[in-house]
């Protein structure tokens, strides 16, 4: 063990071909959430970061959205006091000396090549809004922030990030995020963290709001119309050739440069096969499936290793439709993380680090996995519920050029405060960047043209990678 104290079919209409302006919304750009294919493709690609090798090529984010209890996985105090405790009982893992709950028993067999970092903690106890912003973005604004996501103000996700600074070598969408937008509560907006934010809304991400899980799950914006036969893409082609020669020959010509090579780019996208095949989430064996959890978010974990493959860049599960509805144990903790969240948490996070390690990619494929805070030491009266605390909570890193079997800082005895190495949001977020190749105090400019740090508080630390 080693221990550290310190993201248009044609239609007949006579003998001349008709475009629909919902077709060709359908096959000039992704229309969902703002994103347009073409200027995705269009967008520029900010060198190599200044030189810095990437230690992955690609991230896997699972954000236990509305904080997991870092007490009942990964930090357990067996010695603690009754009433904070808890009821489960630490197993033994690959690694001598580290320990998690009892009902994370297949990710424990993973413990040689995780980092667990127990001494997380951040301004944010009250809003889930405004503690997901500052632990996807490091970007911490305090409590009383407006809970609406997506603003161009805002610091924008990792994955849009990626999609500007280090656009995927193959034909796939840089940043794909699943199975929900989550709202800050049952009907309430959207949270802020996983959009392009002040990069503009060409780098938000794809997002797949349909179950994986479902027999008929199927991406519209990126599936061909049933009718479209090669002819008919042909044909297309054709169009769009003849508005480039009108374009040509007119005096909006300088304003159109380029578009017409992203627009290729952008069909090649929509008949790609390798991107096909990636939301093809059927051709998976039984076994593999159930291995993951027929569940939404266990096939969205298995949906993400799929397009991992195919070369997206970045896949973010978001684990909650909403706030409160999955990982936020105010009431009944003990009761939903041994029956559901755990169990398939468990399930889904170790079929995709064996599934990577398998296929030799877990060295270029970093896998975190946070929440936005965690749960209080002690105990409520609410069926053994734990309230929120962002005083202190822990994450898990895996492959990507992190260290294997080691423990990063530390909390007290009852898991309340860091008692070593306390971290920030931001310092875990600079630390992804470096990874993936992207120096955390890059220079973003906004769309006013103004410049920004990527990450505006935090730094690489550079114990946690191998």
């Amino acid at each position: 063990m080693s221990v550290h104290h310190s993201k248009p079919s044609i239609i007949q209409a006579g003998c001349s071909p008709v475009v629909t302006r919902r077709h060709m919304l359908q096959i000039g750009g992704l229309g969902l959430m703002g994103l347009s294919l073409p200027r995705l493709l269009a967008a520029e690609t900010a060198a190599q970061a200044e030189g810095l090798k990437p230690r992955a090529d690609s991230c896997v984010l699972i954000f236990l959205n509305g904080g997991p209890s870092h007490l009942d996985m990964w930090d357990m105090k067996p010695d603690a006091p009754d009433g904070i405790r808890g009821e489960f009982k630490p197993i033994s893992t690959s690694v001598s000396g580290i320990q998690f709950g009892e009902h994370l028993p297949k990710l424990a067999q993973h413990a040689h090549r995780s980092t667990i970092v127990r001494s997380m903690h951040h301004s944010v106890n009250n809003a889930h809004a405004a503690a997901v912003y500052t632990s996807l973005t490091g970007h911490d604004r305090g409590d009383n922030t407006p809970a609406i996501g997506g603003g161009s103000g805002e610091y924008p996700s990792t994955g849009s990030v990626l999609g500007k600074l280090r656009p995927p070598e193959r034909t796939v969408v840089p940043h794909v995020c699943l199975p929900f937008i989550t709202k800050e509560g049952a009907g309430g907006p959207p949270q802020s963290g996983f959009f392009g934010g002040m990069l503009g809304r060409a780098y938000d991400p794809l997002f797949v709001l349909k179950d994986p899980n479902s027999k008929d799950f199927a991406v519209p914006e990126l599936t061909l119309l049933a009718d479209v036969s090669v002819e008919r893409m042909a044909a297309r082609q054709a169009l769009f050739q003849a508005i480039d020669e009108r374009f040509e020959r007119g005096p909006g010509r300088s304003a159109y440069d380029g578009m017409d090579g992203f627009r290729r780019r952008a069909l090649k996208l929509l008949t790609s096969e390798g991107t096909q095949r990636a939301l093809r989430i059927g051709d998976e064996q039984d076994a593999t499936r159930d291995s993951y959890g027929r569940n939404i978010y266990g096939q969205s974990v298995l949906l993400a290793r799929r397009l991992i493959e195919a070369g997206t860049r970045m896949v973010t599960i978001s684990w909650a439709p909403d706030a409160n509805a999955t990982w936020d144990t105010h009431g009944s903790n003990f009761k939903k993380l041994k029956n559901t969240l755990l169990p398939q948490f468990d399930a889904a996070a170790s079929s995709l680090v064996s599934d990577l390690a398998d296929r030799g990619l877990l060295d270029r494929t970093l896998v975190a996995v946070m929440g936005d805070f965690g749960r209080t030491p002690k105990i409520n009266a609410s069926d053994g519920g734990r309230d929120h605390w962002n005083y202190c909570y822990s994450l898990m890193l895996i492959g990507g050029g992190v260290k294997g079997g080691f423990i990063y800082g530390a909390s007290d005895k009852i898991g309340a405060f860091p008692a070593r190495d306390a971290l920030v949001p931001g310092d875990i977020i600079s630390t992804i960047y470096h990874l993936l190749g992207v120096p955390n105090d890059y220079e973003l400019r906004d769309q006013l043209g103004r410049p920004h740090r990527l990450v505006p508080a935090g730094n690489v630390v550079p114990s946690l990678i191998a």
